[in-house]
C-alpha cells in the first residue's frame, strides 16, 4: 500500500441559492474566501472559519430534504453564545442537549436548504 494519503476533506454542498447560504453560514463564523459567478448569478463559493472549510455550489436539481444522507458536524468554543446569536438572527435552533455517547453538549439546526447541522461544544 502506498504511503501517500489524503490530507484534507472539504464538504461540497449543493444549495438552491448560494448567496443566501453564504449569509447563513456567516452567522456561524464562516467567511467567503473565493466565489464564482455564472450568467450574473453567484454559482460557487469557498467558505472558511478557522480550520473549517465548506464549498457551496448552485444545485442543478431540487434539494430534497427527506432524501439527505449527510450530517454536518461542527464545533464551537461557546455553544450557548452561538445559540443566542443564531436565535437573535431569527434562525430556528434546537436546545443544547447531551450528545452522549459523543460530546457532552450539542445542538441541531438546519441550513436554508434543510441540510442537517450538529454543533458540539469543544471541551
Amino acid at each position: 500500500m502506498s504511503a501517500e494519503r489524503v490530507r484534507d476533506l472539504i464538504p461540497f454542498v449543493h444549495v438552491s441559492d448560494v448567496a443566501r447560504s453564504i449569509a447563513f453560514y456567516e452567522l456561524l463564523g464562516f467567511e467567503p474566501k473565493d466565489t464564482h459567478e455564472r450568467d450574473g448569478r453567484l454559482d460557487w463559493a469557498a467558505l472558511e472559519s478557522r480550520g473549517a472549510q465548506l464549498m457551496l455550489a448552485h444545485a442543478t436539481a431540487p434539494i430534497e430534504r427527506d432524501k439527505q444522507a449527510v450530517l454536518f458536524y461542527l464545533y464551537a468554543d461557546d455553544l450557548a453564545a452561538l445559540r443566542d446569536q443564531l436565535l437573535a438572527a431569527g434562525i430556528t435552533v434546537g436546545e443544547i442537549r447531551d450528545g452522549s455517547p459523543g460530546p457532552a453538549r450539542e445542538l441541531g439546526l438546519a441550513d436554508p436548504d434543510g441540510w442537517c447541522l450538529m454543533v458540539s461544544e469543544i471541551e
